[in-house]
Parts: C-alpha cells; sequence; structure tokens
C-alpha cells in the first residue's frame, strides 16, 4: 500500500504537459477541480472525461502508474459512496428493512466517485509533469500581487516544495521502518481494527523521529547557507512564457466554454 501512494512524485519523460510553464499548469488543475463540481448531468462527465483522458495522453504517464495512486483512497472514496448511496433521501428503488437505496442515492454516490477519482488525478497529473522547484517558482509568481499586502509568498511556496518533496522521501522512510518492524515479529495485517491501530505505534513512533531528524537536518543545512528568503533572490531558471504555453491556456478556454455549455444544457433539460 505504501508504494501504491504516488502523489507528490514526478514522473521524468519527454511531453508538451512536461515543457508547459508550471503557472499554466496549477492554473489549469484550479479550473479543472472546480469544474468537477459545477454540474450533476452526463453531459458535463463527458466534457470531463474526454479533457482528462487527453491530458493523460498527451502527458506520456503510464496509465498503470496514475491509476496505481488510486489505490491509497480506496478507503476513503468507499466511505464517500456509502454514505451517498444510503443516506441520500429520494423515491427508493431498493429497500431492505431500514436499508434504503434511492435513485437519487444511487446517482449522487456514482458522481462522487467519479469526482473523487478524477480530483486525484487530475491533482497527481501536476506533480507526475512538474519538478518541485518548478512549481514553487510557478506558485510564488502567481501569488506575487499577495506580497503587496505583506503575504510571505516565497515562504509559503518553499513550504508547499518542501512538503512535496518530503512525500516520497517519507514513504520510502515508512516501508523501511515497516520492513524493519515485521523482522522483529509485528504483525501489521490481523487482528481487529483496535488491534491493528495498537500495531502501528512501533512504526509512527520512529517515523515521527525521523521526520522531525530530517526537518532539523534541513533548517540547520538552510542557515548553514545563509537562506534568508525571498527578497532580492534571482532564479537560475526564470519562468517565461513561451508559444505553447499560451497554447496550453486556449485549451483551458476552449474547455471552460464546454463546461458552461454542458451547464445550460444541463439547466434546459432540468
Amino acid at each position: 500500500m505504501i508504494r501504491d501512494i504516488t502523489i507528490g512524485q514526478y514522473y521524468p519523460t519527454e511531453s508538451i504537459l512536461h515543457r508547459l510553464d508550471p503557472r499554466v499548469k496549477l492554473v489549469g488543475t484550479l479550473l479543472f477541480i472546480v469544474s468537477l463540481f459545477l454540474f450533476r448531468s452526463f453531459f458535463g462527465y463527458i466534457a470531463v472525461t474526454i479533457f482528462l483522458f487527453t491530458v493523460i495522453k498527451l502527458s506520456k504517464v503510464p496509465f498503470r502508474f496514475i491509476i496505481r495512486g488510486l489505490k491509497a483512497i480506496l478507503i476513503l472514496l468507499l466511505f464517500t459512496v456509502f454514505f451517498n448511496l444510503f443516506l441520500t433521501p429520494g423515491d427508493p428503488i431498493f429497500e431492505l428493512g431500514f436499508i434504503k437505496i434511492s435513485e437519487e442515492g444511487l446517482r449522487s454516490a456514482g458522481f462522487m466517485a467519479i469526482r473523487l477519482t478524477y480530483l486525484i488525478i487530475g491533482s497527481s497529473l501536476m506533480t507526475f509533469t512538474t519538478t518541485p522547484n518548478q512549481l514553487t517558482d510557478g506558485l510564488e509568481k502567481l501569488l506575487r500581487p499577495l506580497g503587496r499586502i505583506k503575504v510571505p509568498v516565497h515562504e509559503i511556496a518553499m513550504m508547499m516544495s518542501i512538503a512535496l518533496r518530503f512525500i516520497p522521501i517519507l514513504l520510502e522512510e515508512t516501508d523501511k521502518i515497516m520492513k524493519a518492524q515485521m523482522a522483529r515479529g509485528a504483525d501489521f495485517e490481523s487482528g481487529g481494527l483496535i488491534k491493528k491501530a495498537k500495531s502501528l505505534i512501533p512504526l509512527l513512533v520512529p517515523l515521527f523521529v525521523s521526520a522531525f531528524r530530517r526537518a532539523n537536518d534541513l533548517a540547520m543545512a538552510m542557515e548553514a547557507r545563509c537562506y534568508r528568503g525571498g527578497d532580492g533572490r534571482t532564479k537560475m531558471k526564470p519562468l517565461k512564457y513561451k508559444g505553447v504555453d499560451f497554447f496550453g491556456y486556449g485549451t483551458l478556454v476552449l474547455y471552460l466554454v464546454a463546461v458552461i455549455a454542458s451547464r445550460m444544457v444541463e439547466n434546459i433539460i432540468m
């Protein structure tokens, strides 16, 4: 399960998405997430599905690698589907004692499952095709206007970059600790929920110690290099828009038009 978590990882390959400016990908990801909650009809999901699978094809990231990351949210997905399926009121299509499944609940559960799945895939594609340094630079550029009201833009972007960079490191550390504890006789699989929770204590304690140690090492390394934030700092690779970036923005505009059109069709039908 630990190895199946791919969020925050970078997949190196040559594609048009990898060459895009990180600002385009950040804006595109935000618009894509917002668009997932703008409609409740099949027309909207058809437009989203076509757009998402086109982006996956252009990214050249293997589909198996993308799907593998969904295993980490399987429990959350099942809980969401369960609550929407059984707790949404409406006309019942199946009834057994106190268990009722309505047409509205079935529809809501299906759409919510698709939304969560697409949200994770869309967010993961941004990290698969963008290095942490590029994400930091892109986020800092986009948030730069907030610096006029004394918002620490550079520090915020740096913290997000460090968090993304540490995800695969901590996952690897967790895997090593888990294997070491299993070699000493620890059992993380058998037993009930309470026993499984207790069995995680030998895993969490050394993991937290390792995380704090790495954070302390990073802070000392930054101090040793006289790091003083973003004021006056220059970029080794300054961000500049190219022709492909304007093409990316144009594609996002077309996607928004398709989403708005599907919303209008939905309102007319309903």
